[in-house]
């Protein structure tokens, strides 16, 4: 499969360090555990993969159901349609650990879990020995908000997608490589 995979997060993160004008916009809404408004993340998106031809794999996106009904609607205007939607089912608990442990490079912006995947070395990468840091949406206060703005926004998506038929779910909560091949086994591709 020849896909490109799309993660609005990093985009956003990559436009605010560049200081673009979206990446000053967007800072305030991440900073704060906030959606970025859905015409900011439409217009990126638009923008970032206007001409991109082979498949695309979104991560994390679209988070609400207007990005979803802007989404199809910009596919349908490339003569193109969603082949599937998988949704990760995670219990809460298991997602407040997980962005509660997550570590980033300063340097390289390799990602680490200090209980699943840590460094060698506490608190330095292991690829360039620069320190590690938590970045400000996943301190505990932030990820309680994010997951108050993921059940009022984002939660209606399953009723969205369920009504498509290309829906699919598994369990998210298995470790990275269980979840992978229960993926694939999904989207009936062999690993």
């Amino acid at each position: 499969m020849d896909l490109v995979h799309v993660s609005t997060g990093d985009i956003l993160r990559d436009e605010m360090a560049k200081k673009t004008p979206l990446g000053t916009e967007a800072s305030g809404y991440m900073a704060g555990g906030r959606l970025v408004p859905d015409r900011l993340v439409m217009d990126m998106l638009k923008s970032r993969l206007g001409a991109e031809t082979r498949g695309l794999l979104f991560d994390g996106f679209p988070r609400t159901v207007a990005q979803a009904e802007m989404l199809d609607a910009w596919f349908v205007s490339r003569g193109q349609d969603l082949d599937a939607v998988v949704f990760l089912n995670v219990a809460e608990a298991v997602v407040m650990a997980r962005l509660g442990s997550r570590r980033t490079c300063t340097g390289c912006g390799r990602i680490y879990n200090v209980i699943s995947s840590p460094p060698a070395k506490e608190g330095v990468c292991d690829a360039c020995g620069k320190p590690l840091m938590t970045r400000t949406d996943d301190k505990t206060e932030v990820i309680a908000k994010r997951i108050q703005v993921y059940k009022d926004q984002t939660e209606p998506l399953l009723a969205y997608y369920r009504a498509s038929g290309n829906f699919l779910e598994a369990d998210g909560g298995k470790t990275p490589e269980e979840v992978t091949k229960d993926v694939l086994a999904l989207l009936r591709v062999k690993p």
